[in-house]
């Protein structure tokens, strides 16, 4: 789960930048994925030009030797920052060979040897290391017969400060001491980092895993301790046996040693759970432990297969890129996808842990037990994981209406960035290791869930759980490729589902359904018609491609009810509704389940419209409808105006997530047009759209108001504070003012728009006075949420001030590139300022985050929002000199999307300049 945070604030703060997890923005483009083998895809012309850059030739390793179990032990130097290591692998020998191919990065071997069953010791006689492939090869001086045997290693390594592998953690005392903790960090390929390993995730192995630590220091692995005893040649030490691990790939090993509380409970299936946290904050963990509690028994009933570990750990690392990371028996979270205050943390904190720990649970049966075969099928781990988390929270929390935010946090933002050219199919090819990271993003994590929800749409619940247990049955312990969950799912159903879904997740993008009807007395007779649906408008060439997209069709008679269910295979049809009177809506796609975009024609559009007044819409219904419109508006296909028009029509709508969609498009908007003369004209239409609801909803919770009510009130209230509604604005400095002099501490649901207003319409002395809370704050969730807001000041030396602040030791390194966002995403002049910042400061930036996607973050959120021509050439041509492997992909499609921006403001500017002074003009 990959880089995560909370909504509320990117709504306000990165205007163009859609939030990416339901109340929760950044990765999941974070969240992130990674892929195969094989040579490059041919770049080819047409609908699937998206292709990877240039590939690097890339050979897995060798079949000849492979692990069957690691005896491994550690002793991590906490003061020097360095390990030392003992490696005793049983290995079998399928063919005799005269060297040993293993992956190693950043480690040194001092000496290697193998002992055959029942022989005698072979001293290997060379290390060659291959740093660009990240393998080593041991060289023996005689062939190493077929048969078992025991590779024997000793090895030094560094505890780096790269979020990676086997590195450090900074952590502060309550005494105010630095020190540091030894953590881990493997997915996908950084095993190699902390041990010579077969760091594929097809050569499974057990591991019996032994650290030598502190003795005032808490170890963990991924399994139980069975032994803790002293270490004889120090008595400061420890040493500390885990038990055997059952057979599972290198990224999901993990171990931890630090200074840590925790809360323990047990499952109703008996499963040991704890919830591990910064010392003295024990009860930050509670509210986790409730959900991983409940979340473990829903798991083994809905896949009827038992968590197979004794225990799972739950532990929040301070320095963490991730969002989370799902090792087996001990997953690994930043603290702010898991620590929860229950008087400091805001509600969309709490809504984002429980899908944290949904998410990362749900991978210790897919994920964990059954393994994709290669990082090609990583999608299917990600993707499915992204689903159901959702699945789980809504079981554990039905009050969070979480299936609608669904559509707003994943299901939209694949839709935006698969529309791209330079998008890519769900399933690619990933060879080289510097390949991985890049396909951690929105088309693994949040097309790849948007599809299965789809599939279990067609499918339904029962045969899609009695699929899933045949697959986890059949596959328990082993590896497995996407067909293998097709085939298991297709003989449960008796639906074609491997031809269906090869459409989806083997070709990128997805279609855009053409809609017109005619009525025929009591008939309504319906032409459907697909098209690829580009970010540039529709696709007109011969070579365009077709899915296999389940339609659903309902109308106004019932809005809640499927009417009508095809599968159109072809790229038009005809379908007859019969008994659908003249007055009577039709509406495509009802719950916004299919991944596509609808095109209604004039008269079906106006129908549905004043379902969207009346509410008798579903409000998923609603907020997909204004979404497939704005969507439109940005491919030329529309005008811009009618989206206006249509979304002043919300205005009594009562829907947080219909809202949250509302006002991300909104600020879409407002970005583009900072690049006008007439940006003022804009925030005054945002202030008449959501004063009214501004109103009904004030400052104050009231009795009987629940978790989504919170959620509104702070995205209302920060909306029309950026906004500069002046007594929103004043309400919140008479707010800010008590809360610092600590008259009345703010509600935390209300801090974050109440810290961006008064920002956002501040002075030095408001930085310097949200700079002191920051320092002053113990949470990290409030840090964060200051971090988030700072990039709103307006000042061109206060903007500096805010990106020096940065990369200073007061921010956490994974929380620079939100604050630099924070900067890019808020102003015209912030924008050009964070830009700047990350050219003057790239070799530091890079060198900090280059093997990870926090670089490619980082370069999305300072350049996405341009909308300048130039300007695409300008990064184009900064990253041709300064390259970033990981981030190539990413460069590619910011350089699209601010073509398309610099192309939607010269398409529309002028329309929708006048419609914004007409509406307002007094009637003649």
């Amino acid at each position: 789960y990959r880089d995560t945070y909370c909504v509320c604030v990117c709504v306000c703060v990165c205007e163009w930048s859609r939030p990416t997890s339901g109340t929760y923005a950044a990765l999941r483009d974070d969240a992130l994925l990674v892929w195969a083998l094989l040579p490059a895809p041919t770049p080819v012309s047409g609908p699937n030009r998206g292709t990877m850059p240039e590939r690097r030739p890339f050979v897995r390793l060798p079949t000849d030797v492979y692990p069957v179990n690691y005896g491994l032990c550690l002793k991590p130097d906490l003061i020097d920052f360095t390990f030392e290591g003992k490696l005793e692998a049983l290995v079998e020998v399928t063919q005799a060979t005269n060297q040993i191919v293993m992956n190693c990065a950043d480690i040194d071997i001092i000496t290697a040897s193998f002992v055959p069953e029942g022989g005698e010791e072979i001293n290997a006689t060379g290390f060659n290391y291959q740093n660009e492939d990240e393998k080593v090869t041991l060289s023996f001086p005689s062939a190493l017969q077929k048969g078992s045997g025991a590779l024997k290693i000793d090895f030094v390594g560094e505890l780096n400060d790269k979020m990676k592998g086997f590195y450090r953690s900074k952590y502060t005392t309550s005494a105010g001491e630095i020190r540091y903790a030894a953590v881990t960090q493997f997915e996908a390929t950084d095993a190699r980092r902390a041990f010579p390993c077969w760091d594929e995730p097809a050569i499974k192995a057990t591991f019996d895993i032994a650290l030598i630590v502190p003795k005032d220091r808490v170890a963990l692995s991924n399994m139980n301790v069975i032994d803790r005893k002293p270490y004889p040649e120090d008595e400061n030490l420890v040493e500390v046996k885990f038990a055997t691990t059952p057979i599972m790939s290198t990224y999901l090993v993990a171990f931890v040693i630090g200074e840590y509380d925790y809360v323990e409970s047990q499952s109703s299936d008996g499963i040991t759970v704890r919830v591990y946290t910064p010392v003295g904050k024990a009860e930050q963990g509670k509210f986790a432990l409730e959900v991983a509690t409940k979340t473990l028994p829903f798991y083994k009933d809905y896949f009827s297969v038992p968590y197979p570990l004794p225990k799972i750990d739950l532990i929040a690392i301070a320095d963490f890129a991730a969002g989370a990371m799902e090792n087996w028996g001990l997953v690994t979270y930043r603290e702010t996808a898991l620590l929860i205050d229950p008087k400091n943390s805001c509600s969309s904190s709490r809504q984002w842990v429980a899908l944290v720990v949904g998410h990362e649970l749900a991978h210790q049966w897919f994920g964990n037990l059954v393994t994709m075969e290669w990082w090609t099928h990583l999608w299917l781990n990600e993707g499915f994981a992204s689903w159901i988390e959702y699945l789980c929270v809504d079981h554990c929390f039905p009050e969070y209406d979480i299936w609608t935010q669904f559509v707003s946090a994943d299901y939209t933002r694949a839709l935006d960035l698969d529309a791209l050219d330079s998008s890519h199919p769900i399933e690619v090819n990933v060879g080289h290791p510097s390949e991985v990271d890049e396909i951690f993003d929105a088309i693994s994590y949040s097309k790849g869930a948007s599809v299965i929800r789809m599939l279990h749409n067609y499918i339904g619940d029962e045969d899609f759980r009695k699929g899933m247990n045949a697959y986890l049955l059949k596959f328990q312990h082993k590896n497995a490729s996407t067909e293998d969950l097709w085939d298991c799912l297709e003989q449960a159903s008796g639906k074609p589902i491997a031809a269906v879904m090869g459409s989806w997740t083997k070709q990128m993008g997805f279609p855009i359904i053409v809609v017109d009807q005619e009525q025929v007395s009591d008939d309504r007779i319906l032409k459907l018609c697909q098209k690829k649906f580009c970010a540039s408008g529709p696709h007109n060439g011969e070579d365009c491609p077709n899915w296999m997209v389940p339609i659903s069709i309902c109308t106004g008679e019932d809005p809640k009810c499927t009417k009508l269910k095809v599968l159109l295979d072809r790229p038009e049809t005809t379908i007859t509704l019969s008994g659908v009177s003249p007055d009577q809506w039709v509406k495509i796609n009802p719950g916004t389940v299919g991944f596509y975009r609808i095109q209604y024609s004039s008269s079906m559009l106006e129908s549905l419209l004043p379902g969207v007044r009346d509410l008798s819409l579903q409000p998923v219904d609603r907020l997909g409808l204004q979404n497939d419109l704005f969507s439109l508006s940005r491919a030329g296909m529309i005008s811009t105006v009618e989206v206006l028009k249509l979304m002043e029509a919300f205005v009594n709508e009562p829907n947080y997530t219909v809202w949250s969609d509302l006002s991300c498009n909104l600020g879409v908007l407002s970005s583009l047009l900072s690049h006008t003369d007439f940006h003022e004209e804009i925030q005054e239409f945002i202030r008449d759209l959501f004063t009214p609801i501004g109103l009904e909803l004030a400052w104050d919770s009231k009795p009987g108001e629940g978790h989504l009510d919170a959620l509104l009130r702070g995205l209302v209230l920060g909306k029309l504070g950026k906004a500069g509604h002046k007594p929103t604005l004043e309400e919140a400095r008479r707010r800010f003012r008590d809360h610092v002099d600590g008259k009345q501490v703010l509600p935390a649901d209300l801090r974050s728009p109440v810290y961006l207003t008064v920002l956002k319409h501040g002075d030095s002395a408001t930085l310097d006075t949200m700079l002191k809370l920051h320092k002053l704050a113990d949470m990290q969730e409030e840090k964060n949420r200051i971090e988030r807001v700072l990039g709103a000041i307006s000042a061109p030396d206060l903007i500096q001030k805010v990106l020096n602040f940065a990369l200073s030791e007061e921010v956490r390194p994974q929380d620079t590139v939100s604050v630099i966002g924070g900067v890019a995403g808020s102003s015209k002049q912030g924008r050009k300022a964070a830009w700047k910042f990350v050219k003057d400061n790239w070799e530091e930036l890079y060198n900090r985050y280059q093997g990870g996607f926090l670089i490619s973050r980082l370069i999305k959120l300072t350049v996405d929002g341009f909308a300048i021509d130039k300007m695409a050439a300008e990064v184009k041509s900064f990253f041709e000199s300064h390259p970033a492997p990981a981030a190539e992909r990413t460069v590619q499609q910011c350089c699209e999307n601010i073509l398309l921006n610099a192309a939607w403001l010269k398409r529309d500017a002028d329309d929708i300049h006048q419609y914004l002074l007409q509406r307002k003009a007094p009637p003649v």
